[in-house]
């Protein structure tokens, strides 16, 4: 039967038709693949495409491995633990502070708090008319919770809650700087998931990705659209990022958009998807999206954006907060609040239009939010926050620690910047180099040559304990990130101190020769003899003034007098202290280096001067204090490293001196702009303009000048000077400088009245009479023989001293004899008070 059946099949398909022709034989289709396939053309094709794929299931397998690898790497131990954070000086608040509850608030704000008791770093309790602070296992401090009551806008009482007992003084919480990731700047505040509030949740979904709690981590339908486009316009610019894929981009991948770096997304936003909830993948895409820039720090994750944008915690975002912030998200630069606020407005209303849409608001929410105008806050300064501060921490960091990388460490960094003092030096900088550019732009506009924008530089520190308070290396750290407090410049007549000092110090160390300030010095033309070479230096615009005290000289700033007083005590004596006080091994012992020929740095001369704030007692300059690991070790506590350079007694007299310079000296322009505590400093002219200057509290040197070396051809008394007044007036309004001491005699030494003209102690008839300090034991005797005095001998015995290699022979009159036969090599003049009398006069004050 089955044959039967087989032959009817097979007769029916030959059956002739009724045209005459023969019907064609359906071969089924299973059929003509298997001849296909069998064919050789179809066996390579076959064979290419198993090829293929196993290429492509390899290439799959090994980057998902990888990337499997990445992840849990970059999210061992957490993903915000791998990376050192940089924390700026305590502040503290004390009874009789004007502030209010709603500003400390702020204050604690910024430093993290906030009301949430669980905070790890701390959180505060806000009433009317008190506040109750309590730091947390993260805290600086030993967690001493304290109240802080007021009345009015006064702090009218301090209570620890430790023991109820009264303070009256309060430290707060150290302020973020940066976060440590290599040489970026980052800010960053975390926050967790349940911090962030519903409405800036909405926000993000609507902006972003509404359906991010529905999908598997990426849109395929969103994919799709977006390649069409791009094979479309032959470009590669179109987007359907997720959330998740935008993290994956920002933790792992850089911002190119190529078909590259768009598979390896794929494939670690498929790993993220799988690792970890979509609340935690939420929580680190709100902590990880970039935000923009507060001056040069880059804004890292909402929580930073909410302090920088509108100064409050993330949970006190309004709904047009939330959005605005949320549509940053979408290009921090296209939508800077600060220069494109319209832009930022304009997304905000359409992400508000979104929630509207997606039912996360009411109608009338949307009308009342997008009726409120958009505002952004806390524009600080581009340098507030000490971007060349922290340069200069960073390459301080890897000299002390050379093997350890703190980009890779949970460390906390406590540093010595002073943020109030810091935003004071911008301020000051800003102010007083308007003024320097009207001087320059009126000599450019004379020479009929362009106008060259100069530059400026400031550092502040406790000259009691080296810590550096305020640094600013620059006018403007987005434009040039050359920090000039490492610029080695000429000081000009800032380095004179160290000459006197080295006069006043023959007094303790003995010799043939005595100086005390009222020892005289000639003040006339000379020409100084110096290994076989002629040196001629001059005053400012020549101005010469006779036999005078070496308390004028300094005061006057006199160049030749300078120089004769280093001949008096040797040239190597003089660098001898000043290498002793920290300034450059560079300066040798020449007639130039009197009057500030050598370069030096600003941070050297801050350093240096130091001694004569701090008794003799040089302390070197320090940016840390506290080094913390994650654990809580002690990496680092930083103490003041001190050395004994000046004697006490010689010190003060020096003081005295530069407050001379102040009264009626270079500097009297400190006290005409209404500076009136007791400084002391001296100003310096080079190239450049320089002042140096200090309080019992606080001592700030500013240099100012041109990146090239080029003259600024602006004394220092009028391009330094006014800037370190104005940054010392702006500190004084802060109680911990405000209370600026006398500087105080220790024993041993003693007042005379004496005559200036000639240094002798005054008699009834003399002119003029003046308090002169001495060491005890070196003050004149016998009286002015100028006005009716007898004549009688100094201890300093200058008229029987003889000569000796690299002094003078001292005279009221004349020209002093020279002997030192050592040979002489002038450094490269750049200072125009360096320069011989074929040059142009000498400029140094």
């Amino acid at each position: 039967m089955a044959a039967d059946r087989a032959e009817s099949r097979v007769a029916k398909k030959s059956t002739p038709d009724t045209s005459g022709g023969r019907r064609k034989l359906r071969v089924p289709k299973s059929a003509l693949l298997v001849r296909f396939l069998l064919h050789p053309v179809g066996k390579a094709l076959v064979g290419l495409a198993i090829v293929a794929f196993l290429a492509f299931g390899g290439a799959f397998v090994f980057f998902y491995i990888k990337y499997a690898k990445l992840i849990d790497e970059r999210l061992k131990g957490g993903p915000y633990t791998a990376t050192s954070r940089v924390y700026a000086a305590p502040t503290a608040v004390a009874v009789g502070d004007q502030t209010t509850p709603g500003d400390l608030a702020a204050t604690l704000r910024h430093a993290g708090y906030n009301e949430n008791r669980n905070n790890a770093i701390g959180y505060y309790t806000l009433r009317s008319d008190a506040i109750e602070i309590f730091p947390g296992n993260d805290s600086y401090f030993d967690q001493e919770a304290a109240t802080v009551k007021f009345s009015g806008n006064k702090i009218q009482k301090i209570i620890s809650l430790k023991d109820n007992s009264a303070r009256t003084i309060y430290e707060l919480e150290p302020q973020l700087l940066t976060n440590l990731f290599d040489r970026t700047r980052e800010k960053q505040r975390v926050v967790r998931y349940e911090d962030i509030p519903v409405v800036l949740r909405n926000a993000i979904l609507s902006a972003e990705d509404k359906r991010f709690f529905q999908h598997s981590g990426f849109d395929p339908i969103g994919v799709l659209r977006s390649a069409w486009v791009d094979v479309r316009r032959g470009s590669n610019k179109q987007g359907a990022s997720t959330l998740s894929m935008q993290l994956a981009r920002t933790m792992f991948l850089n911002q190119a958009r190529t078909w590259k770096r768009k598979a390896a997304e794929v494939l670690i936003t498929l790993q993220l998807e799988q690792k970890l909830t979509k609340e935690q993948i939420f929580e680190l895409y709100c902590n990880q999206i970039d935000l923009g820039y507060h001056g040069s720090f880059t804004i890292r994750g909402f929580g930073e954006a909410t302090q920088v944008y509108y100064g409050k915690d993330i949970k006190s975002l309004t709904l047009p907060e939330a959005a605005a912030i949320a549509g940053i998200a979408r290009g921090a630069s296209f939508y800077n609040p600060y220069r494109h606020p319209k832009r930022v407005e304009d997304r905000r209303n359409a992400i508000m239009a979104l929630m509207r849409g997606n039912g996360f608001i009411t109608p009338a929410d949307y009308e009342r939010a997008v009726a409120e105008p958009f505002k952004a806050v806390n524009n600080a300064s581009d340098s507030s926050d000490g971007p060349y501060f922290v340069d200069l921490l960073t390459d301080d960091l890897e000299k002390r620690f050379p093997n350890y990388d703190f980009s890779t460490h949970s460390d906390k960094i406590y540093t010595t910047l002073d943020l109030n003092l810091q935003r004071a030096a911008n301020e000051a900088v800003s102010v007083g180099m308007k003024q320097v550019d009207d001087l320059v732009r009126k000599q450019a506009r004379f020479r009929k040559a362009p106008f060259v924008q100069p530059q400026a530089a400031l550092i502040a520190l406790n000259p009691h304990t080296g810590e550096i308070k305020a640094l600013v290396g620059g006018r403007n750290y987005g434009s040039s990130q050359l920090n000039r407090i490492l610029a080695e410049r000429q000081p000009g007549s800032i380095f004179k101190p160290f000459v006197f000092a080295a006069a006043l110090n023959t007094a303790i160390v003995g010799g043939s020769t005595t100086l005390t300030p009222a020892s005289i010095v000639v003040d006339e033309p000379t020409t100084f003899l110096f290994g076989n070479q002629e040196y001629e230096p001059s005053n400012f615009e020549h101005e010469f003034y006779g036999p005078v005290t070496l308390r004028r000289a300094l005061a006057k700033s006199l160049n030749i007098a300078t120089i004769k007083v280093a001949e008096m005590v040797g040239y190597s004596t003089v660098v001898a202290l000043a290498h002793q006080a920290g300034i450059s091994e560079d300066v040798k012992a020449t007639p130039a280096m009197a009057i500030g020929s050598y370069v030096a740095t600003p941070l050297e001369m801050a350093g240096a001067f130091t001694m004569f704030a701090n008794q003799g007692v040089k302390v070197t300059p320090t940016l840390v204090s506290l080094i913390r690991e994650a654990n809580g070790k002690v990496l680092l506590d930083q103490k003041p490293q001190t050395k004994q350079v000046l004697d006490p007694r010689v010190n003060y007299l020096m003081v005295s001196m530069m407050e001379e310079v102040m009264r009626t000296g270079t500097a009297a322009g400190v006290r005409s702009r209404g500076f009136t505590v007791p400084a002391a400093g001296k100003t310096g002219t080079s190239h450049d303009g320089w002042f140096a200057g200090f309080t019992s509290d606080l001592l700030c040197i500013v240099w100012v000048g041109f990146d090239d070396n080029r003259e600024l051809n602006v004394e220092g008394a009028h391009s330094a000077l006014p800037i370190w007044t104005e940054f010392m007036k702006r500190a004084l309004t802060w109680r911990q400088y405000a209370d600026a001491r006398p500087f105080s005699a220790p024993d041993g030494v003693t007042t005379v009245m004496i005559d200036p003209q000639t240094g002798m102690p005054a008699t009834a008839n003399c002119p003029e009479r003046a308090a002169e300090v001495f060491i005890a034991g070196t003050e004149p005797v016998g009286a002015c023989t100028l006005h009716g005095g007898k004549k009688e001998m100094t201890v300093s015995n200058w008229d029987d001293a003889a000569p000796t290699p690299g002094q003078a022979t001292p005279s009221v009159g004349g020209t002093p004899r020279r002997m030192n036969p050592a040979p002489y090599k002038q450094p490269e003049s750049r200072s125009s008070e360096s320069r011989s009398s074929e040059s142009k006069p000498g400029r140094k004050r």
